[in-house]
């Protein structure tokens, strides 16, 4: 299910369809094209809250953190509330639920308002009632029993006396105050330091989010995640963009974790019927790239790395995870400069982009880290939502969406600049820069147009090695056919090929070959 509002008169009337499908079988190799065989998982949704102050005017009370689980218990999901419309969405299947406020600063300022505090005169007949009527209550129960979706009227009330702290600041005490960039804390290590461990209790795993759609991008996105493993030193954890997973691909995650060892999680947004929404699905690909950052995840992961499809990773990410952003939310790496013969396609240096940079870096979109906890804290997700909304609707703006939107936004949500070396890419970088490269990209090349497999296999030295890990591997689950025991075995293989990749020298990648050891 999911927690979803609508505008606001329109609350618990609204008439649009919540169900949130994803392919769960298909009789043929997926392709860009949507799938011709589905069935569909109900989403119910609610409504977003409004905060109740003694202001005669109401609010959202956007960055309140909100849980939903069973009484009593962990709960499951977690979420902020948007200040777009203050809304939310949680996902929930049928049944009885407890949806409240989550434990910290969202408990320290707000509570459900009880029903004697709801005027008539502010059209709040009909909100939930929260289960103790005296004293401060956090939570309430929900009930699921529609496919069609259940709209809850969520109404939240300020202690007087913090109407006005802000719920995104810190706890005083805590940290520095939100927008205070000169005392912020100073974190991470130079790029060739080797990162601090984790502190116990901490999560010391690398997580790399992505996102593909149709046969050659999942080809390809298997060996990013091949080559990410085969060079990091962390333990890695892939958080899957499942909307337009083929069935192929989501069985096969599982079988390529257990061996190769690394965590994984399919998760999804539903998008909201308040958001304007692109046509294309190539373009939607892109918008969930960077709209729902905040969302997206658990409240409890505090950094991501996004990773392209279509990359080749040649370094330890963990140097790139421990990365000082410098008070930036998230790091991109800025375009290469020194192919001179794509100097025409460099449009960021010339008319409106560079009028709007005002000398700063146009970025690519390919690889970026993300810091959560500071990307919440700043509202930047609310932030660039709103800058997409305008900016969405002229057909002639974000023509390439996930790059133009964090660029375009830097003078509100700033970039951190990553070193050149972190992205190489052939189509803007010159070959010189190669050897020094930390991940490898397969741009599209608007003078050549040569397709990514045969670029794949001419750019980069270990990738026929890789391919041919991944396809025995793809070929061995697709045989196995979902049985469980051949599975195992395609898990404890040793037949399988294995390629073993010494560090990089220019056009030579050492030791390719029939092996099963990793490096």
């Amino acid at each position: 299910g999911v927690l979803e509002a609508s505008r606001g008169p329109t609350w618990g009337r609204s008439r649009h369809v919540h169900w949130h499908g994803t392919a769960k079988a298909s009789p043929s190799r997926p392709q860009p094209a949507p799938l011709g065989s589905r069935t569909y998982k109900a989403n119910p949704t609610y409504k977003s809250p409004r905060n109740k102050t003694h202001h005669p005017r109401q609010v959202h009370p956007r960055g309140v953190k909100l849980e939903l689980g069973p009484a009593g218990k962990v709960p499951l999901v977690d979420t902020l509330v948007m200040s777009n419309l203050g809304y939310f969405q949680l996902k929930a299947a049928p049944g009885e639920w407890t949806l409240g406020l989550a434990p910290g600063r969202s408990r320290e300022l707000f509570s459900v308002a009880r029903d004697d505090e709801l005027e008539a005169d502010h059209g709040m007949e009909g909100a939930a009632a929260p289960r103790n009527q005296g004293g401060l209550t956090f939570e309430l129960p929900v009930t699921v029993d529609s496919l069609m979706g259940h709209h809850l009227r969520l109404f939240l009330k300020k202690d007087p006396a913090w109407l006005d702290e802000d719920v995104l600041a810190p706890s005083p005490g805590t940290g520095p105050t939100v927008g205070v960039w000169s005392s912020l804390p100073v974190w991470g290590v130079k790029k060739d330091e080797a990162p601090a461990p984790a502190k116990e209790g901490e999560d010391a795993r690398i997580h790399i989010f992505t996102v593909s759609s149709g046969t050659m991008y999942e080809r390809l996105q298997k060996i990013m995640i091949l080559s990410a493993v085969k060079r990091t030193s962390a333990r890695l954890k892939f958080w899957f963009i499942k909307n337009y997973m083929s069935p192929q691909m989501k069985a096969f995650i599982p079988v390529m974790a257990r061996r190769y060892d690394f965590d994984y999680e399919f998760v999804t947004y539903k998008w909201p019927t308040w958001l304007h929404k692109q046509s294309e699905k190539q373009r939607i690909i892109w918008a969930y790239k960077i709209l729902f950052l905040d969302v997206l995840f658990p409240l409890g992961l505090k950094k991501v790395i996004f990773c392209d499809s279509d990359q080749v990773v040649r370094a330890d990410l963990a140097q790139l995870w421990a990365t000082d952003l410098q008070g930036a939310p998230y790091a991109y790496t800025p375009f290469c400069d020194t192919n001179k013969e794509m100097e025409g396609f460099r449009f960021w240096k010339h008319g409106f982009w560079k009028d709007h940079l005002q000398g700063l870096p146009y970025h690519i979109s390919a690889l970026y880290l993300v810091d959560l906890d500071r990307f919440r804290t700043l509202a930047a997700g609310d932030k660039l939502r709103i800058l997409y909304e305008r900016l969405s609707k002229d057909p002639n703006s974000l023509s390439n969406l996930d790059q133009d939107l964090p660029n375009y936004a830097q003078s509100i949500v700033p970039i951190h600049s990553l070193d050149q070396e972190w992205l190489w890419c052939e189509t803007w970088c010159g070959a010189a820069s190669r050897p020094a490269a930390r991940t490898i990209d397969l741009c599209n090349n608007p003078l050549t147009k040569e397709p990514k497999l045969q670029s794949a296999r001419r750019i980069i030295a270990e990738w026929p090695a890789l391919d041919r890990e991944v396809e025995e591997l793809t070929a061995a689950v697709t045989a196995a056919a979902g049985r469980a025991r051949e599975l195992e075995a395609v898990v404890a293989s040793d037949s399988l090929f294995r390629a073993r990749l010494a560090p990089m020298v220019e056009g030579v990648v050492g030791g390719q070959g029939r092996d099963a050891s990793e490096l």
